[in-house]
């Protein structure tokens, strides 16, 4: 749209249009927002529009100091033109009298022309005759000459005006296919690799840049060649894409459809929400009403569709990754607990399960991933999730890649340090982090796992808890207690007291094992491109013969696993 080219232009989703959805095209507004870059003065707005183009819209600037995208409530839009007879072709709307400097420009569109593309009018396919199409924007102000002075950058290949658009359309001919390679993984090489060792996996589908034939098909192949699915995870981080709740709710309607003709059996979820550590707040709609994912299950109840969700997920990425500091593991538990308390608030039944499919401790790279930093963190992740409610928890980069350069260092998103080839030369902290929690602290495949909550009188002068832990009833009886001491400088002498409903105190009794890995075991060398663990040793195992009061010695920066039996049994 500021490209400088009018032959290519943006058109929104046609599967958003009431040809698909049922509903007035006002219900799901399509819209773009133009970013001047700084607050400027304009009097005049043009569009070029391409077909089909909006019958009616609303043009409005945005009046809070933030920008709009991610600070939804912290302003509002304000009408400074409206249309309701669009023409298409160039249109120029002058504002009588000027708004004050704006940066954010917002057309609103609520009714389209429905006229056939331009791209190919004779095609006959209704998705190219639905929706909105814009070839370039033009604001600006007009001299005393009468002359138009154009504020926006139009060039092509990056350094333009920036537009923000409510969605793309995702559907193509024949003709658009290019003969450039890929980057993605096929079906047949993800479940033949080994990485998903034989187990039904979750199979996402493109959605908001797809088509609901396009993921039947997908889903349709992987069952025709025998693939386990447990899940199909619905979409692309639509609150990162800024798409509006009930935007995606009538993609995920039009979705589920289409794949439960495929096989009524899947089980769909979604929204795949970015990393985040606070409630999503969008703009409020006509009711008020701000929670992203409170209006997308409204949406949901309001067509009798809410048992096409049968999960929830969504990433979690806690810390920036330039801003990270030890401190940051002491937030952990609050912020996982936090979160999964917000799905609920936002009316999630305690019946749909949340399921983390995306994991780190920060979205971008930071050497703090391959530090025993990492490895802490992991067991307050994982410990903390499912405590507090939590279902499934995806820890995601497991693949080899390259060491890089990043935030404090180098480093990797990966369990392994591996060359420019991908070979691997040695493992992170993640790595053995993993292993203790996947075959130390609860067992695979052995039956039904009892979490329990625990706390920790042990705190720094700051009041942070230095000890965290997180016990488990284990199927065969044993009691297992993942307890990490995040003391970055001091060992600790620990008692562990299990109480149950008699608020008779039970301990360990007879021989205990005790597993750990930390800083004795761990340290990260940032040596550029030649970086790598030194010492890394696996973890250590010992047994303990605990007696009465038992206590147990946990190091310094460790994640420790002590599993055995208590006295009395214990519940």
């Amino acid at each position: 749209m500021t490209d400088g080219d009018s032959s290519t232009y943006w058109k929104s989703n046609p599967y958003l249009s009431d040809k698909f959805t049922g509903e007035d095209d006002w219900l799901h507004p399509q819209w773009v927002i133009l970013d001047l870059g700084a607050a400027e003065k304009i009097d005049t707005l043009r569009i070029d529009w391409g077909n089909p183009y909006a019958r009616n819209y609303v043009v409005q600037y945005w009046s809070g100091e933030k920008e709009p995208l991610s600070n939804a409530t912290a302003g509002a839009w304000i009408a400074i033109g409206i249309n309701i007879d669009g023409r298409g072709g160039l249109e120029t709307l002058k504002f009588t009298p000027p708004p004050p400097p704006l940066r954010y420009i917002r057309i609103w569109m609520t009714q389209s022309s429905n006229t056939a593309s331009d791209r190919n009018p004779s095609s006959g396919d209704k998705r190219s005759s639905v929706g909105y199409a814009i070839r370039e924007l033009y604001a600006g102000t007009y001299t005393a000459n009468d002359e138009f002075v154009d504020l926006v950058k139009h060039q092509p290949d990056g350094g333009q005006t920036v537009v923000h658009a409510s969605s793309v359309d995702p559907w193509h001919s024949a003709a658009d296919l290019t003969s450039e390679a890929g980057d993605q993984t096929g079906m047949d090489l993800f479940y033949t690799s080994g990485i998903t060792n034989h187990l039904p996996a979750m199979i996402p589908i493109a959605m908001l840049y797809s088509t609901p034939e396009d993921a039947a098909a997908q889903i349709a192949y992987v069952e025709k060649r025998g693939y386990p699915i447990s899940y199909v995870e619905m979409g692309e981080e639509p609150d990162g894409q800024k798409m509006l709740p009930e935007d995606y709710g009538a993609l995920y309607l039009q979705f589920a459809s289409a794949l439960h003709k495929v096989d009524p059996k899947l089980k769909l979820g979604g929204p795949v929400f970015e990393g985040v550590n606070e409630d999503i707040e969008v703009w409020p709609d006509a009711r008020g009403r701000v929670s992203w994912l409170g209006r997308f299950l409204d949406y949901l109840k309001e067509h009798g569709r809410l048992a096409d969700l049968t999960f929830m997920s969504f990433e979690h990425y806690p810390f920036p990754p330039c801003e990270i500091t030890w401190s940051d593991l002491y937030r952990e538990p609050e912020l996982t607990e936090g979160i999964l308390k917000i799905w609920r608030v936002d009316g999630l039944p305690a019946s749909v399960p949340l399921i983390n499919t995306e994991s780190n401790v920060s979205w971008g790279l930071t050497q703090p991933m391959t530090e025993i930093f990492a490895a802490l963190w992991l067991g307050d992740s994982v410990g903390s999730f499912l405590t507090f409610g939590g279902d499934i928890y995806y820890h995601s980069p497991i693949q080899p890649e390259p060491i890089r350069s990043g935030c404090r260092g180098w480093s990797t998103y990966g369990n392994f340090v591996a060359d420019e080839h991908l070979n691997i030369r040695a493992h992170t902290s993640q790595y053995h982090a993993s292993r203790i929690i996947n075959l130390e602290w609860v067992k695979h495949g052995a039956g039904i796992h009892q979490l329990f909550r625990a706390s920790s009188d042990l705190k720094d002068d700051a009041g942070h808890a230095l000890i965290t832990a997180y016990p488990v009833k284990l199927p065969d009886g044993q009691w297992s207690v993942m307890v990490i001491n995040k003391d970055q400088s001091n060992p600790h002498r620990v008692t562990l007291v299990f109480n149950d409903e008699t608020a008779m105190p039970h301990s360990f009794s007879g021989p205990v094992t005790m597993t750990t890995f930390g800083s004795e075991q761990y340290l990260w060398r940032s040596e550029g491109p030649q970086s790598h663990p030194d010492p890394n040793l696996p973890p250590v195992s010992t047994t303990v013969q605990a007696g009465q009061n038992p206590s147990f010695t946990l190091p310094k920066a460790s994640l420790n696993v002590l599993r055995g039996r208590i006295e009395g049994g214990g519940r």
